[in-house]
C-alpha cells in the first residue's frame, strides 16, 4: 500500500509493480484538495516547472543519473514532456502530470484509489508518501504512532504570466553564459529601476496566513519569498534571484544592473514563470509591484504566487536510511518524499524509488537495502536519518553532503571525483540488487 500520489508515491508504486507485485496507491485528490494543487492528476507540480540541472557535473544532474540507473518513472515521463530550459530539465506541467497519470493508472498491477486515508492503516508493507501537504487527520495519526511532534516550514510559489502580455521590445532571450539554447526571457533593470522596484516591494502588503500558523512562521531557506530576500538586505536580490551574471543585453552590449528571468512552463510557450520570484504578497500587490518590471507593464497573471505550509517529520529520530520507521522495523512501515525532510522534486522522487524497492523486497522475503553514502541518493538518506537532531532542516542534493575525498584537490576536481565515485558506487549497488529488473 502506498499513500500519496505525488512524485514519491508514484515512484514507489512503479518500483513495486515493475517487480511483478500488486500495489494499491491512494490519492485523496480530487475528492479532497490541498491549498497548492489545482487538479486531481498524479504528480502535479505545484511550485515550478523546472526539475533543475541535468548536467552531470552538477549535484542535481548527478542525482538524475542515479535515478535513471534505478529506472525512474519520473524521468521517463519528463523526457517526453520537456520544454526548453537551458541546461535545466524543464517540463510542460500539464503534459508531465498527464504522462505520469497515464503510466500509473494503465499499469495492471497498480490499483489507484481516489480517497483520503485519515489514519495509518494496519496493512503492511505500507509507504507513507503524502508529501508536505499531508492532511491534518493523517498528521495526527503519525504523531500518535511516533510520539513525536511534526515540524513545518512555509514554502512559496512564484507567479506565471501569459506570454502574449509580455512587451518583447523591452526584454531579450538568453540563457546564462549562453549555456544550452536561449531558453529564458530576461527583463533587464537599470540601477534606478531596481531601487524603485525594491522600494515598492518592501512597502507592499503581505497576504495573511492562518492565524495559528503565523505564530511560528519559518521559511525554507532554499525557497524564500522575494520580499523576504529584500527585507534581509535591499541589495540581496541583485546578488541572488535577480543577479545579472552571465547575461548581456544586446541593446546595450552590457550586463544589466539586475534582471528578472522568465522560464517557459508549457510546450506551447504560452505561459512563462517568474524564476525565483516566490512571494507572499497579496494578489493585488503582485499585479502592482511586478508590473514595474521592464516588459511586464501589461502582464496578465495566469497564476499568482502564494505561500503554503509544508510538513515534515523528525526523521533523525524516526527513520533509518532504508526509510524504515526505527521504532518498529517489524511493522514494515516506510516513509518517502518531502515528508521525510528532503527538499525538491527529484529528491522526493528518489526517496520514493528506494521506498518502493524496499517494500518489494519485504514482500519477496529479502532484506531491505541501504544505498552507499558515496551516492547522492545515499547521502540524502544518510542526512535525514543521521543529522544531528537540533540541526535538522529540509535538504536539497548538493556536493557538500557527499563524503569528502581524502586527497587535497581544487574544488572543481573534488566535485568531479565525488561524481565519479558516486557513479561507481551506484553501478555496484544496482548490480547487487538480486531482485532488480
Amino acid at each position: 500500500m502506498v499513500i500519496g500520489g505525488g512524485l514519491a508515491g508514484c515512484e514507489a508504486a512503479f518500483q513495486v509493480a515493475k517487480r511483478g507485485l500488486p500495489v494499491r496507491l491512494y490519492e485523496m485528490r480530487p475528492q479532497v484538495m490541498t491549498p497548492a494543487h489545482k487538479s486531481g492528476k498524479l504528480a502535479e507540480l505545484v511550485c515550478s516547472s523546472s526539475l533543475k540541472s541535468d548536467s552531470p557535473t552538477t549535484a542535481h544532474g548527478l542525482l538524475k543519473r542515479e535515478m535513471r540507473a534505478l529506472g525512474s518513472i519520473t524521468l521517463q515521463c519528463a523526457a517526453t514532456a520537456a520544454v526548453p530550459g537551458g541546461d535545466a530539465l524543464c517540463v510542460d506541467r500539464e503534459a508531465f502530470a498527464d504522462n505520469i497519470t497515464d503510466a500509473i493508472t494503465s499499469n495492471p498491477l497498480i490499483d489507484v484509489l481516489r480517497e483520503e486515508v485519515s489514519c495509518i492503516p494496519a496493512h503492511r508493507p505500507c509507504i507513507i508518501a503524502t508529501g508536505p501537504l499531508t492532511s491534518p487527520a493523517l498528521c495526527d495519526s503519525i504523531i500518535e504512532l511516533t510520539g513525536a511532534n511534526h515540524l513545518h516550514f512555509f514554502d512559496a510559489i512564484a507567479p506565471s504570466v501569459d506570454f502574449d502580455s509580455i512587451d518583447q521590445s523591452k526584454i531579450f532571450r538568453q540563457s546564462r553564459y549562453d549555456k544550452g539554447e536561449a531558453a529564458y526571457l530576461n527583463c533587464p533593470m537599470t540601477q534606478e529601476q531596481y531601487e524603485s522596484f525594491i522600494d515598492a516591494l518592501l512597502d507592499a502588503e503581505i497576504a495573511n496566513l492562518h492565524l495559528e500558523e503565523e505564530k511560528d512562521t519559518g521559511y525554507f531557506e532554499g525557497c524564500l519569498p522575494i520580499e523576504e530576500i529584500a527585507r534581509r538586505g535591499r541589495n540581496n536580490p541583485a546578488y541572488s534571484t535577480m543577479k545579472p551574471v552571465g547575461l548581456t543585453d544586446p541593446r546595450t552590449s552590457r550586463r544589466p544592473y539586475a534582471v528578472v528571468q522568465l522560464r517557459q512552463e508549457n510546450s506551447e510557450g504560452s505561459v512563462y514563470g517568474m524564476v525565483g520570484f516566490q512571494t507572499q504578497l497579496r494578489q493585488s500587490e503582485q499585479s502592482r509591484v511586478f508590473r514595474m518590471i521592464p516588459g511586464l507593464q501589461r502582464a496578465e497573471f495566469v497564476r499568482y504566487g502564494a505561500v503554503h505550509r509544508n510538513t515534515y517529520i523528525d526523521s533523525p529520530n524516526l527513520l533509518r536510511p532504508s526509510l524504515y520507521l526505527k521504532a518498529d522495523e517489524d511493522s514494515a512501515l516506510l516513509f518517502a518524499g518531502q515528508i521525510t525532510g528532503v527538499e525538491g522534486y527529484m529528491e522526493s522522487a528518489a526517496t520514493g524509488i528506494i521506498a518502493g524497492i524496499n517494500a518489494a523486497r519485504i514482500m519477496q522475503g529479502l532484506q531491505v537495502v541501504t544505498l552507499p553514502p558515496q551516492t547522492m541518493i545515499g547521502s540524502l538518506l544518510d542526512y535525514i536519518a543521521n543529522c544531528p537532531i537540533g540541526d535538522f532542516q529540509p535538504m536539497n542534493s548538493n556536493f557538500g553532503i557527499l563524503p569528502e575525498i581524502a586527497e587535497k584537490h581544487p574544488k572543481k576536481m573534488r566535485k568531479q571525483l565525488k561524481a565519479d565515485r558516486a557513479q561507481k558506487a551506484m553501478d555496484e549497488f544496482v548490480g547487487s540488487l538480486t531482485s532488480f529488473s
